[in-house]
């Protein structure tokens, strides 16, 4: 028997009489403007406000130790703990920096001293970095020298003068010689320490890649190995500094006003403001090296994607 169709009723719609649904694709217009959902609207108003209020922000609390420096050097001073021709006010101080800063000799002095600084510090990266890879890469060689680099870190400089004093007597080279024996060391340990870091797996994609020899340190290992080297520049630059000054302070060479050698000067006459002058001077170019060491820490987390941009 042929089934009825029901009567009554809403008709019931046949699946293959409705028309196909149009298929809705998502345009590119589309997409870019739910990243810009996902990611927030660009704020092209404000942008001097926010980079003023990051700048004060870092800088309010150097400004505030800065501060409190002063008010206690004042408090020493005004407690007459030790005499004036040998704890001036720091309002003397400050003016003889400013004489200091204009006077002839003053960028003679820094030229002399950062040349030095300069290339002690980049013959010590070489001498380091080579050291360093070949340490990390022969296992042999490590324990043969390895605990002798942390031993070389650990010594102070200035005891290093005495012997390049008989060495190269009384030259730029006695400088540079402890300059380096205080810096190469933190750089062959800074980019041992980043190698052993490495992941095995990097490598073994590497290998996997055709990475061999020499083209796996270029292309693999001393990229990753980076921030720990890095940091071992930063330290090797802090100790490259200190024996620098160290230097300047025990190797005058004749002719070279350098800053150890004005400095030096400054203490024989009892120039006690000119003398704290210079020391405030060490200390700004020893801050802005650092400022300078941070900034490519910072591009380099943010090109790793460590540190938003």
């Amino acid at each position: 028997m042929p089934s009825e169709k029901p009567t009554g009723g809403p008709a019931l719609a046949d699946p293959e009489d409705s028309p196909p649904t149009p298929t809705r694709t998502t345009s590119a217009d589309e997409v870019t403007g739910l990243d810009a959902l996902e990611l927030g609207p660009k704020r092209t108003e404000g942008r001097a406000a926010d980079i003023g209020r990051a700048v004060w922000s870092s800088a309010w609390p150097k400004l505030l130790a800065i501060a409190l420096v002063i008010v206690v050097w004042q408090i020493v001073f005004l407690a007459e703990w030790k005499p004036p021709f040998a704890l001036p006010a720091p309002l003397t101080v400050f003016e003889d920096l400013a004489d200091l800063v204009v006077s002839p000799e003053f960028p003679s002095a820094i030229a002399i001293t950062a040349q030095r600084a300069v290339t002690g510090f980049l013959l010590a990266v070489a001498i380091g970095t080579v050291i360093g890879a070949a340490v990390a890469r022969f296992r042999p060689l490590r324990a043969a020298i390895g605990s002798l680099i942390t031993g070389l870190q650990t010594m102070p400089s200035i005891i290093w003068f005495p012997f390049a004093i008989l060495l190269f007597q009384i030259s730029e080279t006695a400088i540079l010689f402890v300059v380096i024996l205080g810096a190469a060391p933190s750089v062959a340990n800074g980019l041992i320490s980043g190698i052993d870091y490495v992941p095995p797996t990097w490598l073994r994609v590497g290998k996997v890649l055709g990475m061999r020899g020499l083209s796996l340190y270029r292309l693999l290992i001393l990229p990753a190995s980076l921030p720990s080297f890095i940091s071992g520049l930063k330290q090797g630059w802090a100790f490259a500094w200190r024996s620098l000054m160290a230097g300047e302070l025990l190797v005058i060479v004749a002719g070279q006003g350098s800053i150890g050698s004005l400095l030096q000067g400054a203490r024989e006459f009892n120039n006690a403001p000119r003398l704290l002058s210079w020391i405030i001077i060490v200390l700004l170019l020893g801050i802005l090296v650092d400022i300078l060491f941070n900034a490519v820490d910072n591009a380099l987390r943010r090109r790793w994607g460590l540190q938003q941009s």
